[in-house]
């Protein structure tokens, strides 16, 4: 494992219990429905990557789709199944082991961030073999052109910045095709909206 991740993961752990206080009840069922909108089955099977405490895999299990988690912090993964019930594995993004044209749905919100630009393409071409035929991903992303450790009063996390016009080119480059993208909050100008998302389909036929 890298050491960027490892510096990330362990802030993770360390601040999992305020981590899930303060994100359980943030309204992200626009990108969720954006990923059930483009799947080719709805209810389908859909891989929460950076499941985090479960909080979308709840809420994906509800709506009766089949959802695993995945997540690298050990703490993330316990909480997720404890809540869920759901199937999690403890993976780290730069070494996954994902089975092959399993998924409908890859739903990738604010968990993708830490990938380095790097290593973007091979990560994505990665998720793209585990989806089936016109498989969908949503990617919400931080906005900006930064690269680095973020510093927070426990620890630090590796964090990367994307704007739509450097970030579609990787997606494409690893296959994917762009189905659509949208900034959040919604509400906002374009300005004041910090997150990009894109939704793209693997348009392979098997």
């Amino acid at each position: 494992m890298e050491e960027h991740e490892i510096v990330t993961i362990a802030e993770y752990q360390a601040t999992a219990e305020s981590f899930r206080e303060g994100t359980w009840n943030h309204d992200v069922s626009q990108n969720r429905n954006a990923l059930v909108d483009a799947m080719p089955r709805n209810p389908g099977k859909i891989l929460d990557l950076g499941c985090g405490p479960g909080r979308d895999l709840v809420a994906f299990k509800d709506q009766g789709h089949q959802v695993i988690g995945l997540d690298a912090t050990p703490a993330f993964v316990n909480m997720a199944q404890q809540i869920s019930g759901c199937e999690v594995w403890q993976q780290s993004f730069l070494n996954l082991k994902l089975p092959p044209k399993s998924f409908d749905g890859i739903f990738a919100n604010a968990s993708l961030i830490h990938i380095p630009r790097a290593a973007m393409v091979r990560v994505l071409k990665d998720l793209k073999r585990s989806l089936v035929s016109n498989g969908a991903i949503v990617m919400s992303m931080i906005r900006g052109d930064h690269e680095g450790y973020s510093v927070r009063p426990s620890g630090y996390r590796y964090v990367v910045g994307w704007e739509y016009k450097s970030l579609a080119p990787c997606v494409e480059q690893a296959g994917f095709e762009i189905f659509d993208y949208y900034y959040r909050p919604p509400g906002l100008p374009c300005e004041q909206q910090s997150w990009l998302v894109i939704v793209a389909l693997n348009r392979v036929q098997y």
